[in-house]
């Protein structure tokens, strides 16, 4: 049994004989008949047996907790170890090495203002430009990623507001680089269909954005140190949702 489990039932042991004394602490301040002895020594049997009792019932439920222990150690099966290697990788909780690819998206250069019908948000890298990247590198096979050098999970959000990114907690300016673990025939066939690509591309071309797609053979992505916690509305007490 658990020192925990074991500290419960010690607790359940002093209050239940507390509970003898403020019993008879009570009877004896409640009158002058309560003050003979023989009033106080039936307080004091009544609350012996009933301490008993529950010692009985701690004992009963104590042997359970190891009964359950024991089918908890033969019975529920146990999840191998490739997979838990997998989930960990996918969560981001290991730190992973391998081949694949690296994206940079950067800027335009303010010259590019002098080519007719430019606009200034025209030479500006957008949160969906980087979306398009990470989006087309998962339908790519990326096994683990990382965006800015910091490990991107499944609850990882990125915002962009003008030229600077947020990203867990941290401000970034371009370039924003993009790191994908994976084959990397794979990675680079999917960046070359995706339409949103396909689009930032064509900025390239005319005002002069940049990007840049590299192989790399040895890739060192650290683990995710960010918290797991999500958040998430609830309805208040109360409420009639249904209606």
């Amino acid at each position: 049994m658990s020192p925990r489990i074991r500290s419960s039932i010690s607790v359940a042991g002093v209050l239940a004989l507390s509970g003898v004394l403020f019993t008879a602490s009570a009877q004896l301040a409640d009158g002058h008949q309560s003050r003979h002895a023989d009033d106080l020594a039936s307080v004091v049997a009544a609350e012996s047996n009933r301490v008993e009792e529950l010692a009985e019932q701690a004992s009963a439920l104590d042997e359970e907790v190891d009964r359950l222990g024991e089918q908890v150690d033969v019975d529920v099966p146990r999840r191998a170890p490739d997979l838990r290697a997998r989930e960990s990788v996918v969560s981001g909780a290991w730190p992973v090495t391998g081949q694949g690819l690296s994206v940079a998206l950067e800027d335009g250069p303010s010259s590019s203002l002098d080519i007719p019908d430019v606009r200034p948000d025209d030479l500006v890298v957008h949160q969906q430009d980087v979306q398009h990247v990470i989006n087309a590198l998962w339908a790519g096979g990326a096994e683990a990623m990382t965006l800015q050098g910091e490990r991107v999970t499944s609850t990882s959000a990125f915002r962009c507001s003008g030229n600077i990114m947020l990203l867990h907690g941290k401000v970034f300016s371009p370039p924003y680089v993009v790191e994908a673990i994976g084959d990397p025939d794979e990675l680079q066939a999917a960046l070359d269909a995706s339409p949103g690509v396909a689009i930032y591309q064509q900025y390239v071309d005319w005002v002069g954005l940049g990007y840049e797609v590299r192989r790399l053979d040895g890739i060192e992505m650290p683990a995710y140190n960010g918290g797991q916690e999500l958040r998430y509305a609830s309805v208040p007490d109360g409420t009639d949702v249904f209606s």
